[in-house]
C-alpha cells in the first residue's frame, strides 16, 4: 500500500518543477492526483503521463476554485490533500518595486492560497478531515532584501498557515507550510545569481532538488505526519541557521 493510497490530492503549480514533483510522488504512492496550472501543454503532458486529471486552473479566481472543487468532488467523493504550490518570483527593491507588479505577487502567492485554503477546508471537514500544505519559502523566515514582493507574500503565507490551523484543528484538518531554500527549479533562475555563488552561501554545499521538497509534502500529506499542524517545515541545506 502506498502512502498516500486512495487519497485525493489536489496540487497548483503542478505542471512542472516543485508540483510536477509532487504529482509524480503523489501518484506513485497511490494518490488520486489532480493537477492545476496555467501552463496547460505541460500540465496535460504529465497528467496523460501518470494517468492523473489536469485542470487550468488561476488561481486568483474564486469562481473557478468552486467548480474545480464540486467537479472533483463529484468525481472522486471529496478532497484528502491540497498542495498549494503555485506561485510566482519578481525580483526588486522596495524603491524599484511597482504598484501592479507587488499587487501580482500577491494576488497569485498570497491570495490564491487563501482561495485554496477556504475552498477546500469544507470539503475536507465533510469527508473527516484532511491536510493542507502550503510552500511558502525561506523568504517568509527571514528578510529578503531585492524581493520585496515575494518576500512579503511568502510571510503571508506563513501566517495564514498559523491561522488556519487553529482553526481547523478540531475540525481534522492540519495545516503546514513548507520553506524551500535553494531548489532546482525553474523558479530558481529568475533569481539571476549563478549556482557556484548560491553553493558557496548554503552550509551543505548544493543546490536541493524538487524531489526533495516533494518528500516533505508527501510526510505532511500521509497520515505519518498527523500530529503536526501549523508549523514550518524547513528545506534550505542549512542556510536559515547562518
Amino acid at each position: 500500500m502506498g502512502r498516500l493510497q486512495d487519497k485525493v490530492c489536489l496540487i497548483t503549480g503542478g505542471a512542472r518543477g516543485q508540483g510536477a514533483a509532487e504529482a509524480r510522488l503523489f501518484h506513485a504512492e497511490g494518490g488520486k492526483v489532480w493537477i492545476t496550472d496555467v501552463l496547460d501543454p505541460e500540465g496535460q503532458a504529465l497528467a496523460d503521463e501518470l494517468g492523473a486529471q489536469y485542470r487550468h486552473l488561476d488561481v486568483r479566481e474564486e469562481d473557478a476554485w468552486g467548480s474545480l472543487l464540486l467537479e472533483i468532488v463529484e468525481a472522486d467523493g471529496g478532497l484528502d490533500v491540497l498542495i498549494n504550490n503555485a506561485g510566482i518570483f519578481r525580483s526588486n527593491r522596495l524603491v524599484d518595486t511597482p504598484t501592479d507588479e507587488f499587487q501580482l505577487v500577491m494576488d497569485i502567492n498570497c491570495t490564491g492560497v487563501f482561495l485554496g485554503m477556504r475552498t477546500a477546508a469544507p470539503a475536507m471537514i465533510a469527508s473527516g478531515g484532511g491536510s493542507i500544505v502550503n510552500i511558502s519559502s525561506l523568504a517568509g523566515l527571514r528578510g529578503s532584501a531585492g524581493a520585496l514582493a515575494y518576500g512579503t507574500s511568502k510571510w503571508a503565507v506563513r501566517g495564514m498557515t498559523k491561522a488556519a490551523s487553529v482553526e481547523l484543528a478540531r475540525k481534522g484538518v492540519r495545516v503546514n507550510s513548507i520553506h524551500p531554500g535553494l531548489i532546482e527549479t525553474p523558479m530558481a533562475d529568475e533569481l539571476g545569481v549563478s549556482p557556484e555563488r548560491l553553493t558557496r552561501r548554503t552550509p551543505l554545499g548544493r543546490i536541493a532538488s524538487a524531489d526533495e521538497v516533494a518528500n516533505m509534502a508527501l510526510f505532511l500529506s500521509s497520515d505519518e505526519s498527523s500530529y503536526s499542524t501549523g508549523s514550518e517545515f524547513i528545506i534550505d541545506g542549512g542556510l536559515n541557521a547562518l
